[in-house]
């Protein structure tokens, strides 16, 4: 098996197809099509620039073989086709054709689903959204409209450098929106600013209704929108459950119609302006399981005790990595908003409590260096040849915590964490910022149940060799199983677990050989919130169309 970078999975990447007729206009943006018949509440948004003619890629064509694969090359389809679109309009189009010929489709951004919700064997038709990736402004709506096909990276950068204002998403560059804002995406900013989902006003999106016919649906968070149920079923939701979202539109919670007419940039939060970040390498070869212990304990403590909305800590997110110890070190990377009073005092306190009692000596790095917000999240993004492996192949868990996590889960961390038996320099447990304003809401105000939160977990292994896959996934699966053995084998909503998330999904929770918990997979995913997004997948998909392991089931 390759080593994948050592060093830069240390410091950076613990991560984690119609009509040409110009027609009409919204939000300064010509459409590309005429608006079709079935169509609720809005017209198509698709840019001049960027429009083109809805594409079919077959098995024939030379296109296929990179349109079939998703990051992750466990999951591989052989769909008929894939189609390439510009607009809604095109999207629905693929979507009737799907329903009316009896085909399974399902919908791909920007490609990162942990599961094989996308590529499957059962897939006919998977609709590619990837070019449907326009950023704008949109007084119509007054709001920002992001297109589903957008990656973040691209996201982040025409929204800060034309109006100077950012969503708290993720920190991986290339993950699509369309996913992410649906699963209730969370970055470094949300102990700040919350969830994107908290920024969420609208979605358009194709459902197929009763009679098998697609339509474009705009729901919206306004109290009075008919509407507003699928709206919420997309503030943690998950993808793949209702339609195909093809549209976002973000704004303040707080903010209001003559605001935003007259000044946009006040619409959405402004990121830091400067930002520090800090870095610190403890190397395994100087890190007892004393100090593991410790360090851990520390960590989470921590978080235990600075996660309040009015915390002056929600200025700062930070992530342990937890890297084998065939990797060479353990991580701790810090980034603290660099405008706030006291920020390096902010800082050095929080490195000198999670640290204290740690005898292991940090490898020499670099002081605490102050950037650009945006300077520093393309550096953080871009920054891990693991995560932009052509033939990567990976397996992924998670837990949230409500409280600091027990000694005797920190000793199972250590314990596999340090295998003889197992040698594999990209697999890691990362440790990651919640709370803070996360927590300002409550479980029911968004379909992303998890608002008492402090930390989630991410266990991981990546490899890239097929041969490679048995023993990895059964890394990550005893790993696991062992780690929440006291509760079924899975992290059960219990005042220190709290679940798992949505957007790293892990099909063995379905399975009663891995969950032995019988609290099933949905309460894990979204708790009390269920029942009411099972009402709105019958109310917005009742026949089952947008469907895959771990979607939404219909009310029984």
């Amino acid at each position: 098996m390759a080593n994948l970078n050592r060093r830069r999975m240390m410091l950076g990447a613990a991560s984690l197809a119609g009509g040409a007729t110009l027609a009409t206009t919204i939000g300064g943006r010509a459409s590309a099509d005429a608006l079709p018949s079935n169509a609720v509440g809005t017209v198509d948004g698709a840019g001049v620039n960027s429009m083109f003619p809805a594409v079919t890629v077959q098995p024939s064509d030379a296109r296929y073989g990179q349109l079939v694969l998703g990051n992750n090359q466990r999951w591989q389809a052989q769909p008929d086709s894939v189609r390439l679109v510009s607009t809604a309009s095109q999207a629905l189009q693929v979507v009737q054709e799907a329903v009316s010929n009896g085909k399974r489709i399902t919908v791909r951004g920007g490609g990162h689903c942990y599961e094989d919700f996308v590529s499957n064997s059962d897939v006919k038709i998977i609709l590619d959204m990837s070019r449907m990736s326009e950023i704008y402004w949109d007084p119509a709506m007054m709001a920002y409209a992001v297109e589903s096909g957008a990656l973040l990276l691209d996201v982040y950068e025409k929204l800060f450098k034309v109006w100077g204002v950012t969503i708290p998403a993720g920190y991986c560059y290339s993950v699509g929106v369309g996913g992410h804002i649906a699963g209730g995406g969370y970055g470094l900013l949300g102990r700040r600013n919350g969830l994107t989902v908290d920024y969420l006003y609208a979605v358009e999106v194709v459902t197929v209704d009763a009679t098998g016919t697609a339509k474009l649906v705009v729901a919206t968070r306004d109290p009075n929108d008919p509407n507003r149920e699928l709206w919420w079923a997309h503030t943690g939701g998950g993808g793949g459950s209702f339609g195909v979202v093809t549209r976002y539109w973000f704004r303040s919670p707080t903010s209001t119609p003559p605001t935003s007419a007259t000044d946009p940039t006040t619409l959405l939060p402004a990121p830091p302006a400067q930002v520090l970040l800090s870095t610190v390498v403890l190397p395994w070869s100087s890190l007892t399981q004393a100090d593991f212990t410790t360090l851990v304990r520390n960590y989470t403590a921590w978080y235990a005790a600075n996660s309040a909305p009015n915390s002056p800590y929600t200025a700062l997110g930070s992530y342990l990595i937890l890297n084998s110890s065939a990797s060479g070190a353990v991580t701790i990377l810090a980034q603290v908003d660099a405008t706030v009073s006291g920020a390096q005092q902010l800082l050095s306190s929080f490195l000198s409590a999670v640290t204290a009692g740690v005898a292991a000596t940090p490898s020499p790095i670099p002081a605490p260096r102050t950037l650009p917000w945006l300077r520093a999240t393309r550096m953080l993004g871009t920054s891990s040849p693991v995560l932009t492996n052509p033939t990567l192949r990976g397996d992924h868990k998670s837990a949230y915590y409500a409280a600091q996590i027990p000694d005797a889960q920190i000793a199972t961390l250590y314990k596999y964490l340090t295998l003889s038996s197992y040698s594999n320099p990209n697999a890691n447990v990362v440790l990651q910022p919640y709370g803070g304003q996360i927590g300002a809401a409550a479980s029911g105000d968004t379909a992303m149940p998890h608002r008492s939160a402090i930390l989630i977990l991410l266990m991981q292994a990546f490899w890239t060799d097929a041969v490679d896959d048995p023993t990895h996934v059964g890394w990550v699966r005893a790993f696991y199983s062992e780690l929440y053995g006291a509760t079924g084998g899975v992290p059960v909503p219990n005042g220190v677990t709290d679940g798992c998330y949505i957007n790293y999904p892990d099909s063995d929770l379905n399975d009663p050989g891995y969950n032995t918990s019988r609290v099933p997979w949905y309460t894990l995913y979204w708790k009390d919130n269920y029942p009411r997004l099972q009402l709105a997948k019958a109310a917005w998909d009742p026949t089952n169309v947008f469907h895959h392991t771990q979607s939404i089931r219909l009310p029984s």
